[in-house]
């Protein structure tokens, strides 16, 4: 770490937590996030300002006026840009520092398992279920921890899966819906942007803390946040022993 970067980041090194250890950890680091909408575009940016030395940003859908009530990331310019070109030249401007690659095109097979075996961390940032198992499966079979996130109306989820140890749960165990026909779609049910803002902003928050602190996440659980109220519930998440992805 040179004395620019020290400079940069000393507000963030000064928690005990970090301190300069933890910083050159993230700056040797790489995350692949999935998704460059709400949760994404609210990521993205905090992981970029946290000094994280390599992100790849992956996303085969276009900037729509609609997107810009919560995918803050964006200006009206960007309309009709794919998501993922207009976020890397963002957090490029955000930190010069921070080697960013995007992937213009949405994450599958072949394509998926490589990007994940290469990463740190996965963020899975995505808004549909197939999306969502296919990522967990690539995960699970390259050891790569997950970090998944998802909002509707009011409500937020935020689950975290290391896969570093092998009696992990997956989140197939904790949702086995295979297709979007199981759940509700912000284009259907409304979303509120700063639930959406505050899920992206937690999942960087669990890669900061997992990258920095001795490659650890906490055992898997499913948190709820509730908008309205500002209130968290959180139920654990057992093993399905007859989960095709990580069951027995």
């Amino acid at each position: 770490m040179n004395d620019q970067q020290f400079q940069r980041y000393q507000r963030q090194i000064m928690v005990p937590e970090v301190s300069e250890v933890g910083q050159e950890k993230l700056i040797g680091s790489k995350v692949l996030l999935v998704g460059c909408g709400g949760l994404g575009s609210a990521a993205a940016l905090y992981l970029a300002g946290a000094g994280i030395g390599s992100l790849v940003v992956a996303d085969g859908d276009e900037v729509d006026s609609s997107n810009l009530q919560r995918q803050v990331i964006y200006r009206e310019s960007d309309i009709g840009r794919n998501k993922a070109e207009a976020t890397a030249e963002q957090l490029k401007q955000l930190n010069p520092n921070c080697k960013v690659r995007s992937v213009k095109s949405f994450l599958a097979d072949a394509q998926l398992n490589l990007e994940v075996m290469l990463a740190d961390v996965v963020l899975d940032c995505s808004d549909n279920f197939p999306t969502r198992q296919a990522v967990n499966k690539a995960c699970h079979d390259g050891n790569t921890p997950l970090i998944s996130g998802s909002a509707i109306g009011w409500i937020g989820q935020l689950m975290s899966f290391d896969f570093n140890h092998h009696s992990s749960p997956c989140y197939r165990c904790a949702v086995p819906y295979q297709d979007n026909s199981a759940g509700l779609k912000c284009s259907e049910s409304g979303v509120i942007g700063p639930v959406v803002g505050t899920l992206g902003n937690l999942q960087a928050l669990e890669a900061i803390k997992y990258l920095t602190q001795n490659n650890k996440l906490k055992p898997a659980s499913l948190n709820l946040f509730d908008g309205q109220t500002l209130s968290w519930q959180k139920f654990n998440i057992a093993k399905d022993s007859e989960c095709p992805v990580c069951g027995s």
